[in-house]
């Protein structure tokens, strides 16, 4: 399909690009930008483009009896020109990223501000509550009390799902300690909740900086509930390992997988929560890979370059 589009375009190209060096100006030009856009909406790139100018090039060259330089010189603008849309489309993308990224701070700011009231706010009420039951409980008869007793279980109950909201919400541990006890804290919360067994390795090194432990912690977290949720696995395996480029994290289950090449070729490829991952990792110029099969468990390998 793709190849019969290639020939439609090539043959646009060759056609504008030869208008254009016998007549050149501004009509010529705008054929050139309107190729270009037509070659961005069939999700051609810019190396596609090169190809297209260089065969229809070396076509019109042994056709023409000019200077051969004077072509090339001609064309050169013709081939910026189309072009254009590209550079219109990445700085387009450039601005996105950009204020995806700064969504993604302020929404790590709310939840630091939202948790931390939860963790104290909350903590402090639920504290007194504690006291003012202590002092119900002395003026009531012992068969009183053990209801009593029951209310105050339930409030435990209470608090401990408050703090588990607050250590998901902004972990603590991430701001204090960093990544690695970070996730290793997430994956005994997830493993208690899942009742599967999930182990995290890594090297205890020197701390990221704050937005890609943010991003990879963020990743893993809809990671393992994915596993936990869907895969069916007796076991998870988070590894994280680094060096002076790169930091690379992998989740590795061994549950039921899934046909991955047929989840990433539908449209969007946001199957299983793995949008919100490619975001997160795609501002800091990393990469996501998925390798799963059905019945070979999945993988899922985050890939970031560490800033200079």
């Amino acid at each position: 399909m793709k190849e019969s589009v290639q020939n439609v375009l090539q043959e646009e190209y060759t056609s504008a690009l030869k208008n254009y060096l016998i007549h050149p100006g501004e009509d010529g030009l705008h054929r050139a930008y309107a190729v270009g856009r037509r070659a961005l909406a069939e999700e051609f790139g810019p190396l596609e483009m090169a190809m297209l100018h260089h065969d229809a090039l070396s076509g019109l060259l042994r056709e023409s009896g000019e200077d051969a330089l004077h072509v090339v010189k001609e064309a050169k603008n013709f081939f910026v020109e189309s072009l254009t849309p590209f550079e219109m489309a990445y700085r387009g993308f450039h601005d996105a990223t950009s204020a995806l990224r700064r969504l993604n701070e302020k929404l790590e700011d709310e939840a630091k501000r939202i948790a931390h009231s939860i963790h104290d706010e909350a903590g402090q009420f639920l504290a007194c509550v504690h006291i003012a039951l202590e002092e119900v409980a002395r003026e009531l008869p012992p068969k009183s009390r053990k209801h009593l007793e029951e209310i105050r279980q339930l409030l435990n109950q209470v608090e401990g799902q408050l703090r588990r909201l607050s250590h998901e919400l902004r972990p603590t541990i991430l701001d204090d300690l960093g990544l690695l006890p970070a996730l290793e804290f997430l994956a005994e919360g997830v493993s208690k909740r899942s009742g599967v067994p999930i182990a995290v390795e890594g090297e205890r090194g020197g701390r990221l900086p704050p937005a890609i432990e943010t991003a990879i912690y963020r990743a893993v977290q809809e990671a393992l509930n994915n596993a936990s949720k869907h895969a069916q696995a007796s076991g998870v395996t988070v590894r994280v390992k680094r060096n002076e480029k790169t930091v690379v994290c992998s989740v590795r289950d061994d549950g039921v997988g899934f046909d991955a090449a047929a989840m990433l070729a539908r449209k969007g490829g946001s199957g299983l929560g793995l949008l919100g991952i490619r975001e997160r990792v795609a501002v800091l110029a990393g990469t996501v890979q998925i390798n799963s099969h059905p019945g070979k468990g999945t993988e899922i390998i985050i890939t970031v370059p560490i800033e200079a």
